[in-house]
């Protein structure tokens, strides 16, 4: 039977229905409290890496302003909200004890949250490494996943007995690959090998990180990690181009999901990447280390990737984080990136909902039982307030409706897709493009600070009051 396109689409009760943000990009209060910098904080500083010279410094002011922005989301009717804990402000060095100043910011949060019925969801890694560390040699140090368990632990400490759901780090493969190959991000290192081993000590890291939350956690907490899984597409049918897809898919993807829910390294990734290092770094006992069960996994989508085999090095693009003469992609050779066809947000990225259904399926094909949460999806469009102070945003209600179609289209199909979290709840620093890209359903004036509910986010409310998506 053939669904009716016209019909309304109601999603499971009790699914979850929340917003997301990060801690760079929203907090400001750069030097407040014995915050020390990050590695956002030091690329954002440095002359030509953001653009317009922007920098997370004051951002939405939401450390000052958080009472003001969970009355925004209470009066939004969201069920939960997904944010970072800033790892300079709770821990300022990377080491050591916690700050009690940074600790009670979150736990001030956490229970401004929770009184107005709002779970809260905190990621311990959205891509602020204390630079003390990164001075000291940052992911691709073994180390610094011993760090990051340890700041783990004083976090599950402090939030234990408000926060009962957990992602440990937040998209890890825009830590390695765009922060030591392409440049793009922070730290701004452009080492293929150095990119892999960060990559394998921010799956260590992981690891680490669960197991030190399980100790310190209730046995109800639930643990994830949150990927920014890529959807890989050929551009003929021809069995050259289905070898690039693999090439891409091992460093995009299966160099998480191996180690993470398999508990090994994809034998073609090591392969693949020979050239760049013998891997060396994997030390015995580091893939059961990593391999920790988790309650669900964190799946965050945009837009899907599309490569063709080519003879000679790699031609890879502008992929909308950031141009490089560098790539990110080590095992690239004999690939080409071609944009996807179709309309575009702001970011340049295609507005493709059929990646995240196809996405979704994979996952639920090669790892039955696991949940997953959509812990980010969302859009960037040139947003503004128009003369009676209104910001109508109607491309962006079509391409969540569009988006949350094939999220519930996946559910039917049976996948277990426990909750959504719109990206973003404020427009905010967006890494390397600044304040140029507006993701968020409330819009920012930054000189002001004032916030405004766009039009899509009333249309969210409706929707997580109801769990019902009408269509266009």
């Amino acid at each position: 039977m053939v669904p009716d396109p016209a019909a309304p689409l109601t999603f499971p009760a009790g699914f979850l229905w929340g917003t997301a943000t990060a801690a760079y990009q929203i907090e400001g209060a750069a030097q407040e409290d014995g915050r020390t910098p990050s590695i956002w904080d030091v690329y954002s500083h440095t002359p030509g890496r953001v653009r317009n010279g922007d920098t997370g410094d004051i951002a939405t002011d939401h450390y000052h302003r958080w009472p003001e922005d969970i009355e925004i989301m209470s009066g939004l009717g969201v069920g939960a909200y997904r944010f970072s804990v800033s790892w300079p402000r709770v821990q300022p060095t990377g080491n050591g004890p916690a700050s009690v100043k940074g600790l009670d910011f979150y736990r001030r949060l956490a229970d401004g949250l929770l009184e107005k019925g709002i779970q809260p969801v905190a990621t311990l890694y959205h891509w602020d490494l204390p630079q003390e560390l990164e001075d000291a040699g940052g992911w691709p140090e073994r180390d610094t996943a011993y760090r990051f368990a340890e700041y783990a632990g004083l976090v599950a400490d402090a939030l234990g007995d408000r926060v009962t759901t957990w992602t440990t780090l937040n998209e890890p493969w825009c830590s390695a690959f765009l922060g030591y190959g392409s440049g793009v991000h922070a730290p701004g290192r452009t080492d293929a090998a150095d990119s892999l081993r960060a990559a394998h000590h921010l799956n260590l890291g992981h690891g680490l990180a669960v197991k030190a939350l399980r100790e310190r956690l209730p046995a109800e907490a639930r643990i994830s990690v949150t990927l920014n899984l890529h959807h890989v597409r050929p551009l003929t049918p021809s069995a050259e181009d289905a070898d690039a897809v693999r090439r891409i898919d091992g460093t995009a993807n299966r160099i998480f999901t191996g180690p993470m829910l398999d508990g090994a390294y994809p034998a073609d990734i090591m392969e693949d990447t020979a050239s760049v290092t013998d891997w060396s770094f994997v030390q015995d006992g580091d893939l059961g280390l990593i391999h920790q069960p988790l309650d669900f996994l964190g799946v965050n989508y945009y837009s899907p990737t599309l490569v063709s085999h080519h003879e000679g090095p790699s031609v890879h693009q502008s992929d909308g984080h950031g141009a490089s003469e560098h790539s990110p992609w080590p095992s690239a050779d004999r690939v080409a990136f071609h944009q996807t066809p179709g309309s575009r947000t702001a970011m340049g990225w295609t507005i493709d909902p059929s990646g995240l259904y196809e996405l979704l399926t994979r996952v639920r094909r090669e790892h039955p039982g696991l949940p997953v949460m959509i812990t980010e999806n969302g859009a960037a469009f040139d947003d503004y307030a128009g003369p009676d102070g209104e910001v109508r945003d109607p491309e962006r209600i079509a391409y969540l409706r569009d988006h949350l179609a094939a999220v519930h289209r996946a559910i039917e199909e049976g996948a277990d897709i426990q909750g959504y979290f719109l990206w973003s709840l404020l427009d905010n620093f967006e890494w390397a493009y600044g304040y140029g890209r507006r993701f968020g359903m409330v819009y920012v004036d930054y000189a002001s600070q004032r916030r405004t509910p766009k039009s899509s986010a009333h249309w969210y409310a409706e929707l997580a009051r109801t769990g019902t998506l009408h269509p266009r």
